[in-house]
């Protein structure tokens, strides 16, 4: 009987998400932001009214290094810190039109890119692949 041990499990997923995750972020290079750029877009898509020093600790990065990301995906147009209503001292991140419209590009290429590899697959491959979305995506919300 075969044992499956997560050690080596993990040895074999992890440059598999690695490799994936690369070729992911490629698809983004023509568009005129980086990989980093479209994540913190999903992030303040997925979370309207979330502020800078907020994203910052939820990306783990320092509150500096958070302000220049997103100085340069203002100056791109992408982005526009608004004043938050219920407190002036803040400010909260909102995408720009064009911001939705680089994030929309962003999820259609990387769907296509991946949409294309998946059709190579078998259908018991797949469905295999399939079957995995719900475990890998378990691991995902544990705290690391």
């Amino acid at each position: 009987m075969l044992t499956i041990n997560e050690v080596d499990v993990a040895g074999r997923l992890r440059p598999v998400l690695l490799k994936l995750a690369r070729e992911l972020r490629r698809e983004v290079a023509d568009l005129g932001v980086s990989a980093g750029q479209a994540t913190l877009l999903v992030s303040i898509k997925r979370q309207p009214g979330i502020s800078a020093a907020e994203l910052a600790a939820q990306e783990r990065m320092s509150a500096a290094g958070m302000s220049g990301h997103i100085d340069r995906m203002q100056a791109l147009g992408l982005v526009r810190r608004d004043p938050d209503l219920s407190d002036r001292r803040r400010h909260v991140l909102c995408l720009t039109d064009d911001g939705e419209t680089v994030l929309r590009k962003v999820r259609s290429r990387r769907t296509a890119w991946l949409a294309s590899r998946l059709k190579e697959l078998s259908p018991d491959e797949l469905a295999a692949v399939d079957a995995a979305l719900e475990p890998l995506s378990r691991l995902l919300e544990v705290d690391a």
